[in-house]
């Protein structure tokens, strides 16, 4: 089974070294606390050098060696990067862009998600390594592939084509419903045979948006079949075995619906890596995983991040003092029951050659050394955290269709961006110190008391009937301008903005403005709108905030409208984030919702909830000692000590974890 308490260690490539380097490996791993390791990720060619010719004598090496010094094994398949052999023999297999270019090999993840020669191959290896090693006492759990649609989200050859045609056969059923889903009267668009629908290839002007979002969905259930089938062979040999593969939750990747993935998982576990010119990550961290804690229902891994500097980005810097600390126990306080890095010895060659590890190039004399064993103490320290929950009260609605549709071309303006929207209404309550869930627009909201829906552009009409049904049974429903404006076809929804929702919030728009980068108007309440403006006629809604200044003075920005038991709120602009901040903290007082602990500027708060006792994450990101009320009885987890009545004090980049009864 997965290691008791919190999981702590890294992708183990031991391959990449020389076997005397393996005892050094494994010691160190037992000095900074590491229990499970993730192995074989990229060692297909080793496993396979000529197909259908395996060599195990260095996996069983390493697997046996893992055991013997009570390190669990997540066992990877090795899909994620074929062997040059495959494509000598499979050039087909190789994907083509959306300009009709034949990538090469010579990377990892270069295959075609839809080429059946790949599919064979990767079930062949996959079938042949669950069957030895199903029983193996090191194996824990299994990795299935990595970062699925990391580079190759999309193949535009012939094969896609003729898969995306099946799978558009099986959502429609006829040519009739396809051309009217699409639109297809536009432009001389109509179909008449199935083979005359080929993907959304580079074209002269720009593509039907059904068509690219039905390939969008296409491409993300294509990968998903891909990881099914691995998971399927895995779990015939290995019933017991639960199996996951690496999620990427973050700030530039949105290729796959993780909520149609995550129920195919045993175990949802998440990469996270941050941007370097974000001047409050922190920010990101949290989203994330409270993101990836919805998707999974619960508790997660998080089955990479780095230790230091990426290699992937303009400028790669280290992090700063305590900044290693700070991430892992953020996570850690929204959800993750395991912490995993990429990896455990940085690399000498390759591409990855100047990403971090947790044994980094100057080896154990070196600060991100000290802090990797400070960290396993920590983690050792929390393993009673380990199974509790997240309650929260208030909802963010997040739904990839949603995010594909708002970015795709001719939108009426482009600067509007679907995480940058997600974030904005995300960071106030976050700041707020109050507990946050996202849920797909049809999930069941009885336990919220809050939903906010910030840019819900595309929504199914039974998305739309549950948001506004939970305004309507006594829930406090807030709305961002676009959203609602286009059915699951994207279809705009006629008889005025903000389509859907018209009835729920009590408006009609008939016509929207767009503003230009450097444009904003004033609000009657003070502070500023950028971005985006509309022309609001109140259909029942009372008016909170109207514009001062521009064509649109003394019209709607944002609107409250009693409907039925509960409130629905409109904001048909972007305030500025002030002004954001303060209509947030309005609309959650109004609807009851608390935060986890009063704290001062800076210090995040993250309660997790066990059976017995609550878990009480304190992160100071400021420059000061912070004090903090606790219950009486509590103890200071890190510290192994007790706290007794009154407050805590967090210093300045420190994490407290307080246990209250």
């Amino acid at each position: 089974m997965i290691p008791e308490g919190i999981a702590y260690g890294g992708d183990y490539n031991p391959e990449q070294w020389p076997e005397e380097v393996w005892a050094e490996d494994v010691r160190l791993m037992r000095e900074a606390g590491v229990n499970m390791v993730s192995v074989n990720i990229f060692a297909w060619a080793l496993l396979e050098p000529r197909e259908g010719e395996y060599d195990f004598a260095r996996l069983d090496k390493i697997l046996a060696l893992l055991h013997e010094n009570g390190i669990a094994a997540d066992l990877a398949t090795p899909t994620a990067a074929p062997p040059a052999w495959f494509f000598r023999k499979h050039p087909q297999a190789l994907p083509v862009d959306r300009d009709g270019r034949r990538l090469s090999y010579g990377s990892r993840q270069t295959f075609c998600p839809s080429s059946s020669a790949y599919r064979e191959a990767a079930l062949r290896i996959t079938r042949v390594l669950a069957e030895r090693y199903a029983d193996h006492p090191a194996v824990v759990m299994w990795h299935v592939h990595n970062e699925y649609g990391c580079h190759n989200a999309e193949c535009y050859c012939d094969a896609s084509a003729e898969a995306f045609r099946a799978w558009l056969r099986s959502r429609y059923g006829d040519l009739e419903a396809l051309n009217h889903a699409w639109g297809t009267a536009f432009w001389s668009q109509w179909y008449y045979d199935w083979d005359e629908i080929i993907p959304p290839r580079a074209t002269g002007a720009v593509p039907n948006p059904t068509h690219q979002l039905d390939w969008r969905r296409f491409c993300s259930d294509a990968l998903l079949a891909l990881c099914k089938a691995e998971r399927e062979v895995l779990r015939e040999a290995a019933p017991a075995v639960p199996a996951t593969t690496n999620f990427m939750v973050m700030y530039n990747f949105d290729a796959l619906d993780y909520w149609r993935w995550a129920p195919e998982l045993d175990v949802v576990s998440n990469d996270h890596y941050l941007r370097s010119t974000d001047p409050e990550s922190q920010i990101d961290i949290a989203l994330s995983g409270d993101l990836v804690r919805s998707l999974a229902g619960g508790p997660w891994l998080l089955m990479e991040h780095s230790t230091g500097a990426v290699n992937w980005q303009p400028v790669n810097r280290a992090k700063n003092p305590g900044e290693l600390r700070r991430n892992a126990l953020g996570h850690v306080a929204r959800g993750a029951d395991g912490i995993a890095y990429f990896q455990w010895r940085a690399a000498k060659a390759g591409a990855e050659q100047w990403h971090s590890a947790m044994l980094p190039h100057a080896g154990t004399d070196s600060q991100i050394w000290r802090d990797v064993v400070a960290l396993g103490a920590d983690l050792k320290a929390l393993a009673e955290v380990r199974g509790s929950t997240s309650p929260a009260s208030v909802a963010v609605v997040w739904d990839w269709n949603a995010r594909w549709a708002l970015e795709l071309p001719s939108q009426p303006s482009e600067s509007v961006r679907y995480l940058d929207m997600v974030r904005a209404w995300y960071e106030p309550l976050w700041r707020s110190g109050v507990a946050v869930d996202f849920v797909h627009p049809s999930a069941d909201l009885s336990r919220y008391r809050l939903v906010l829906a910030p840019a819900l552009y595309l929504v199914d009409d039974a998305g739309a009937e549950n948001l506004t049904g939970f305004a309507s049974g006594g829930g406090t429903l807030v709305v961002g301008f676009h959203s609602g404006a286009v059915d699951t076809n994207c279809h705009v929804r006629l008889g005025g903005y903000p389509g859907a929702f018209r009835e729920a919030l009590g408006v009609s728009t008939d016509e929207l403005f767009p503003l230009l980068p450097d444009e904003s108007l004033g609000l009657s309440g003070g502070g500023t709108a950028s971005l985006w403006s509309e022309r609001v006629a109140p259909a029942g809604a009372e008016t909170v905030t109207s514009y001062t200044s521009g064509p649109l003075t003394g019209v709607p920005a944002v609107t409250r409208y009693t409907y039925g038991e509960g409130v629905a709120w409109y904001l048909a602009t972007h305030p500025d984030p002030e002004t954001l901040a303060g209509l947030l903290d309005r609309i959650r007082r109004e609807a009851g919702v608390e935060p986890v602990r009063e704290t001062p500027d800076g210090v995040e708060a993250v309660l997790r909830r066990g059976e017995d006792a609550d878990y009480l994450f304190l992160i100071n990101h400021g420059e000061r000692d912070a004090e903090v009320e606790v219950r009486a009885g509590a103890t200071e987890l890190l510290a192994g000590k007790p706290v007794g009545a009154g407050a805590v004090t967090v210093a300045p980049g420190d994490v407290l974890v307080v246990r209250e009864p």
